[in-house]
């Protein structure tokens, strides 16, 4: 997902009105952010963005925050937003983070096309790993609640057994997103490209 060489990638991140610079300083407060007590749903691992900022303007009444780590992928989703879009922020930080950023606040987390990590000595980087989920728990104000969509089979098969493992109870799956009957899916950048080449997108919501 890293692209290279965006020119004046620092500049543009430490100068746009959508990203947030300070962000540990805000933890367990970032409805000041906002300055609403809508809920507030965050995208681990945005990429481009073409999710997080399609769902911010299809939902005005939640709050909605990206996470990406590269700034030169952050750039992308910066350089998307035409519009004025009040209630879209974006972090640029590392997701192992997590804890010191949010504090029982979170109501959703979305986790879209995250980097499967093939390698066994490497699940627990997966973000569907019992160490990440770990980490996801204080992060949630009421419910735990995630939304999980890939195109890597394994690492579905993988996020399955990781979440019923840990607790979660399956809401909702589809073994191939676009030939259900989906209402309101605001596709990734990754999606448009895999489902234009005829590969199933898999889907999962968890609740605990």
């Amino acid at each position: 997902m890293r692209l290279r060489n965006v020119k004046g990638a620092s500049y543009i991140i430490d100068n746009s009105e959508y990203v947030i610079k300070d962000y540990k300083n805000y933890k367990g407060n970032y409805k000041s952010i906002f300055n609403n007590d809508n809920p507030i749903n965050i995208e681990i691992g945005m990429g481009k963005g073409d999710f997080i900022i399609g769902m911010a303007k299809m939902y005005p009444n939640i709050n909605f925050i990206g996470i990406e780590k590269y700034d030169s992928v952050i750039v992308r989703a910066i350089e998307k937003i035409d519009t004025d879009i009040p209630n879209l922020r974006l972090i640029r930080m590392d997701a192992t983070e997590i804890c010191d950023v949010f504090y029982k606040e979170v109501n959703l987390i979305y986790l879209n096309f995250s980097d499967p990590w093939p390698k066994n000595r490497h699940e627990n980087r997966r973000l569907t790993s019992k160490n990440f989920l770990k980490k996801y728990d204080n992060l949630f104000k009421n419910d735990k609640h995630i939304i999980m969509k890939t195109d890597n089979r394994k690492l579905f098969e993988f996020s399955i057994i990781s979440f019923v493992n840990y607790g979660y109870k399956i809401e909702e799956i589809s073994l191939d997103l676009h030939k259900d009957d989906v209402k309101n899916n605001i596709e990734t950048e990754y999606e448009k490209k895999f489902s234009s080449l005829g590969f199933p997108i898999y889907k999962i919501v968890v609740k605990k």
